[in-house]
């Protein structure tokens, strides 16, 4: 008994730690990402130094993609392991599993040379991460009205966070779908106006999600360790991961749309 108490209790920090540290790369690599992308689309440093700068951008982002999968299912052991969720042994794997093919279309995608492949392994992803927003949101939903299925009052707000965040994600996606036909342009033929007004573009429409993605990470920081822990509270850190990118975006439409 002792000895199996003392095997979940290390189980438990073991996730926890690893929980701590995909936090730490998902904001620090958006940061590192954020700050990159500035030299990227700046028409006054030549191509070589534009193409090493998203070099370092994209390599920066793969933290990011690689901790989302991740944080969410250690997330879910976590709170099983602890009793906050009733969820059978089978469900939790299957969590598992999905999670580590969410991170093998991540690395994919990043390491891959084959075009076709890549579009095809991209759409699916697209569409994967559409059904994760879905399911995550209708399992918070019931968690909140069901104290059966979740009984820790603060765990479905982060889940909505997290599934915000990952819709987040998504558009960011849609926001750049001008910027690498852009950079392949500017890679070929080199900078023309038009191209780095595309390029342009598409950054700044993106940078509001981004916004939103570090609101969604600090408010689940502040519920994750109990600062904001009451019904009102998390409502209103959840509102505000939703609003936060809405203002932003209107400027950034107004401005170059």
């Amino acid at each position: 008994m002792l000895q199996s108490l003392l095997r979940c209790g290390l189980e438990y920090l073991l996730l926890k730690f690893a929980h701590i540290v995909a936090f730490v790369y998902w904001l620090g690599g958006d940061l590192g990402t954020f700050f990159g992308s500035k030299y990227v689309i700046q028409s006054q440093y030549g191509q070589e130094a534009r193409t090493l700068a998203l070099k370092i951008m994209l390599a920066c982002d793969q933290g990011p993609k690689m901790a989302m999968p991740l944080i969410f299912p250690l997330g879910l052991h976590m709170a099983s392991i602890s009793g906050m969720v009733a969820i059978p042994g089978w469900l939790l794997g299957l969590v598992w599993l999905l999670a580590l093919l969410w991170l093998a279309n991540v690395l994919f995608l990043y390491f891959t040379s084959n075009a076709a492949a890549k579009a095809k392994v991209a759409r699916f992803d697209f569409w994967f991460r559409i059904t994760v927003v879905i399911a995550i949101t209708a399992y918070s939903v019931v968690g909140l009205l069901d104290s059966s299925l979740i009984q820790a009052q603060f765990l479905p707000f982060k889940m909505l966070i997290f599934s915000t965040l990952v819709g987040f994600g998504l558009l960011v996606r849609i926001a750049l779908k001008d910027f690498m036909p852009a950079y392949a342009q500017l890679v070929q033929s080199g900078a023309t106006e038009q191209v780095n007004k595309d390029m342009t573009r598409s950054m700044k429409l993106a940078k509001p999600w981004v916004w939103g993605i570090w609101a969604g990470l600090f408010a689940n920081a502040l519920i994750g360790v109990h600062v904001v822990n009451d019904l009102v509270g998390m409502s209103v850190l959840l509102l505000l991961t939703l609003l936060t990118p809405l203002p932003l975006l209107l400027i950034a439409r107004k401005r170059y749309c």
